[in-house]
């Protein structure tokens, strides 16, 4: 194998299907980083299977024609905004309703004519930390939580994914956590951050007594302002910003995918 071979070999292509786009690149699984910048299509109304599985073969495609692209028969890694149970779909969040128990693993295979590996997108972020970002060398449980229109969460162990960790709908004082502590909730309150900070104060602390995690990592486009809220945060548990920021699903993706087929270690 040549030099360049060897370093193409490592190079996985992740799709991270959002609720307002689908965005796609190709891993450089050694660095966790993208080789080459990333497409971005935006998410299809409705976003229903077909139409959305013809935007991401169509990502999919264009990263493959580039002279730093995997073989055409490599796997794809593909995030997905909901529950992902042996390759079938069981929620979807911001996502036509028609994906509740599809067969997502399946369907997209057969779609792209390669092998493909769908994941939680708030799983694929965690992995991304964990393995590359703001958690990388920590041992025992590390908490992986993205706040935006809901709160998502990734449970690492050991460095090992324990899938479909919602920690988001964890009921507090009667409520789904996210619905009063999400970024959006937030903003649809029309509250500032100290304000802010007594609800994810509420949720950290609680969550904290579940699980006494080593380590929480706050994702999520809200992130970039961390210095606003977590100093604000009283626990017992570190708390600092993730590190991918927009990379991670992509970044997450392509690693799942490269540790079911063996590609890494």
């Amino acid at each position: 194998m040549s030099k360049s071979d060897k370093k193409k070999s490592r190079y996985v292509i992740g799709v991270d299907i959002g609720g307002t786009g689908i965005k796609g690149g190709i891993v450089d699984l050694k660095k966790g980083k993208l080789v080459g910048d990333r497409v971005r299509i935006d998410t299809p109304r409705p976003a229903a299977p077909e139409p959305v599985a013809d935007v991401v073969a169509k990502i999919v495609e264009e990263l493959t024609a580039r002279a730093d692209a995997p073989d055409r028969e490599s796997p794809v890694g593909v995030t997905f905004p909901g529950i992902i149970q042996h390759g079938v779909a069981r929620s979807a969040a911001n996502v036509d309703k028609s994906w509740i128990d599809f067969g997502i693993n399946e369907y997209f295979t057969e779609h792209l004519g390669r092998p493909v590996e769908v994941i939680n997108d708030a799983d694929a972020a965690g992995l991304a930390e964990v393995r590359y970002g703001a958690g990388k060398g920590v041992d025992g449980t590390v908490l992986v939580i993205t706040l935006g229109t809901g709160i998502g969460s990734a449970f690492v162990f050991d460095g090992q994914l324990v899938p479909n960790a919602e920690l988001g709908h964890l009921e507090i004082d009667g409520f789904d956590a996210e619905t009063k502590a999400s970024a959006v909730a937030r903003e649809r309150d029309g509250i500032g951050w100290e304000d802010y900070s007594l609800r994810l104060q509420r949720y950290f602390s609680h969550v904290e007594f579940l699980f006494s995690p080593e380590l929480f990592i706050v994702g999520g486009g809200i992130s970039k302002r961390a210095d606003e809220y977590l100093p604000l945060l009283k626990l017992r548990t570190p708390i600092i910003p993730a590190e991918l920021k927009n990379e991670a699903g992509i970044v997450g993706a392509a690693l799942q995918v490269a540790i079911h087929h063996k590609l890494t270690k």
